[in-house]
């Protein structure tokens, strides 16, 4: 088990020196990040252009992706000394993530998908109650939370639910557990203006309950002012691609 240092004392990201490159030589997409922090309990929406490389960020930031230099400390915790396995640990115990596609089991119900990180994580299993029946009772009481009747919707197949729908369901598994970082993908990308504010109630009401933190990434510079911090990829990264020449 991933011990952490005392994480009263640090920032819930803190990045440093990173430089990360993928593709072919002829074809290079590098992204370098000298210094970025985002503070315990802190709000921020990271925007910029689609395409620019902020999807690649968030997987460093997750350590699904490892840079080739620098430093990614989680809530205290170097995750680049951390072995694979490892690392999916402690994803699984410290972070909620949710995805631009959701990434939905389509045939489970929702409730069944909220409880799906239980089965990987022991902390955050503990967090919402040993017994079977207590963490059912939170993960319905998340889908409630967020406007996801548990009584009805609840029991219907994740396939069967509207987009919106999907949406606050991906939203409640993420916070099954009170898992201290949340790191929202796009969530809010294939939702009209209405659902969009909707979704954004909901998904603070439920950080302000859980205490935790929150990145989210997105192109959409109107719904920047509920984050406590705006921040511009362009100026925090130093982005390139190089592509071959063409003769």
């Amino acid at each position: 088990m991933v011990v952490l240092s005392d994480q009263n004392k640090n920032p819930a990201i803190s990045l440093s020196n990173i430089d990360f490159c993928w593709g072919s030589a002829k074809n290079d997409f590098r992204i370098r990040v000298k210094d970025f922090q985002l503070e315990k309990n802190e709000s921020g929406i990271l925007v910029g252009p689609s395409g620019a490389g902020k999807s690649t960020l968030l997987s460093l930031l997750c350590g699904i992706l490892r840079p080739q230099k620098g430093i990614t400390q989680i809530l205290g915790e170097n995750i680049e000394s951390l072995s694979d396995s490892e690392r999916d640990r402690f994803r699984a115990d410290h972070m909620g993530i949710i995805f631009q596609q959701f990434n939905l089991v389509p045939y489970l119900s929702a409730i069944d998908n909220v409880l799906l990180p239980l089965h990987f994580s022991p902390v955050r299993r503990q967090a919402s109650g040993k017994i079977q029946s207590k963490t059912r009772a939170e993960a319905k009481r998340l889908l409630d939370a967020l406007g996801i009747d548990s009584k009805t919707l609840g029991m219907q197949k994740a396939a069967t639910l509207s987009i919106g729908q999907q949406q606050r369901v991906a939203a409640a598994r993420a916070f099954i557990g009170s898992p201290e970082l949340i790191i929202a993908d796009e969530p809010t990308s294939s939702l009209d203006e209405k659902n969009q504010t909707e979704f954004l109630e909901q998904l603070f009401k439920q950080k302000e309950a859980t205490g935790a933190s929150l990145l989210m990434v997105s192109h959409n510079k109107h719904i920047a002012k509920r984050f406590d911090r705006i921040i511009e990829l362009e100026k925090i990264c130093d982005i390139s691609v190089k592509k071959e020449k063409v003769k």
